[in-house]
């Protein structure tokens, strides 16, 4: 293992036990206020304010992604790293676009899922149910993520002396429990502290490199102008028989990240949320001011990780390696807030995940089930996805990176239909479900043999096929009425 012993196991235990204990007792006071039925405990009443509705989005989307995956990305692939994660942050444009509709159709359907909503505008069960059976399989491995980052993270600090398994089974447990305890009210109050230890831990880490370790930012531009200068431009280093960021492979990458924030169902749900539309507005400014800040400091350290540990076999293990050279009390702070990032994502999307197979699947084979028998239904789910995830996160498949943009890519496939569900009157059930299921099928295909036709990667054939697809049944498909179905979906937006 690279790094060496670097704090004593019993410290990095002690600090991820603290952090537990806090966590718990926010996810608790989330418990003690939050009401019965669905609603409350998959989208807090809608009754968030625009702080902890801002802070809450922040912690889902920015996770150990960042600081674990996106340094690794950066250490490897150098300032194309930037522009890929600034893709997304443009992709947040969707998010004023649709943030106020999904709001606004949330508050007067009731809607808790994104599913439900699609189920209702096309008047579909199975487009419903469909919608849910594709996040509940795609979205595992960009939990797994979260899981394998946090892991890696530990055993490195440790020095080994907390294993990777044990580690990935602490964190899951971690995150298993206070989202079967506390619910949205208090995965969002748990968001909101973590998000702040997220900004402050990196942002401290940051000066500390550059300032101490590096000696200052113009030191650091110079030498990576010197020593790596491949790492300045795009498309940056070899990679294979190619280069790390070639067209088709930032391509690749970006599209689906771009659509992200309408794609991902537990970025969604936050839409959902909001007591106001005052506070939806809040909680998009706060996360662009969030997001824009957090993500420059991500990417510098990856770049000041490669002139301090520059022969590093595997990228993920940039961060890790690093917070070695950092005095114990600001490396097990930094560890805290990685922790954190990922509980915070991982916890958001096990809860929206429960939400989808509880109203999604089980309403639609149960719609008189009782709240409180769907209720029990979906903790039980929080269990079964949990231990599905940490068998996924035992044997990591790749980077970290490329683990998330593999996920979004088969949720790419629900673009067409979100757009066609609030833009395009006349499309159809048949359309939206069509669609997303050869999409589905295309990108699954092309990864699965690994071929990619003229240079594009598999998500790129399969959202041009889906969007055509979409297109011309829509147009050659005569709507029928939609049938009412209880429990949201068929009643229309």
């Amino acid at each position: 293992m690279e790094g060496g012993i670097l704090i004593s196991g019993f410290w990095v235990a002690l600090s991820v036990a603290i952090f537990f204990i806090v966590s718990f007792m926010l996810a608790h006071l989330g418990r003690i206020h939050t009401g019965k039925g669905l609603s409350e405990y998959y989208v807090a009443g809608r009754n968030v304010g625009g702080f902890i509705s801002a802070l809450t989005y922040s912690a889902t989307t920015y996770s150990a992604f960042m600081m674990v995956g996106l340094v690794g990305f950066t250490y490897a692939g150098g300032v194309g790293a930037l522009g890929f994660e600034l893709i997304y942050f443009m992709g947040v444009m969707l998010a004023i676009l649709f943030g106020i509709r999904f709001y606004m159709a949330g508050r007067k359907k009731e809607y808790i899922t994104p599913a439900q909503l699609l189920g209702a505008k096309y008047g579909s069960r199975f487009l419903q149910a469909l919608v849910a059976l594709i996040c509940l399989v795609f979205l595992i491995p960009y939990m797994s993520v979260q899981l394998i980052g946090s892991a890696y993270l530990l055993e490195t600090l440790s020095g080994g002396q907390i294993p990777y398994g044990l580690a990935v089974v602490t964190v899951g447990i971690i995150v298993a429990f206070y989202t079967f305890w506390g619910g949205m009210r208090g995965v969002a109050w748990t968001d909101a502290i973590q998000a702040l230890i997220m900004i402050v831990a990196a942002l401290t880490l940051l000066v500390y490199v550059v300032q101490v370790l590096v000696g200052g930012f113009n030191v650091l531009v110079l030498r990576l102008e010197t020593e790596h200068p491949e790492l300045l431009t795009v498309p940056g280093p070899p990679r294979g028989a190619g280069r790390w960021f070639s067209f088709s492979h930032f391509l690749g990458l970006t599209i689906p990240w771009f659509f992200f924030s309408i794609t991902n169902p537990q970025v969604v749900q936050r839409f959902f949320i909001p007591k106001s539309i005052g506070s939806l507005k809040n909680m998009i400014r706060g996360f662009l001011v969030f997001g824009f800040t957090y993500t420059i400091i991500v990417t510098l350290l990856g770049l000041a990780s490669k002139l301090l540990i520059p022969n590093l076999s595997k990228p993920d293990l940039a961060m890790p390696t690093l917070l070695g050279l950092v005095p114990a009390p600001l490396a097990l702070i930094v560890m805290v807030s990685i922790l954190a990032a990922a509980v915070s994502t991982s916890d958001s999307i096990l809860l929206t995940l429960s939400s989808m197979a509880t109203i999604d699947i089980y309403k639609n084979l149960k719609p008189k089930a009782s709240e409180k028998e769907s209720l029990k239904f979906g903790k039980i789910v929080i269990g079964i996805i949990m231990v599905l995830l940490v068998l996924f996160s035992l044997k990591p498949l790749g980077l970290i990176v490329e683990l998330s943009v593999t996920s979004s890519a088969y949720l790419l496939q629900f673009v067409p239909a979100t757009f066609g569900a609030f833009f395009w009157k006349k499309t159809n059930a048949k359309a939206a479900t069509t669609s997303i299921i050869l999409g589905c099928l295309v990108t699954g295909v092309l990864y699965f043999t690994n071929i990619k036709p003229l240079g594009l990667w598999p998500a790129i054939w399969g959202i041009l096929i889906n969007t055509l697809t979409f297109i011309i049944l829509s147009l050659v498909v005569k709507p029928y009425p939609k049938p009412k179905i209880e429990g949201g979906a068929g009643d229309g937006i």
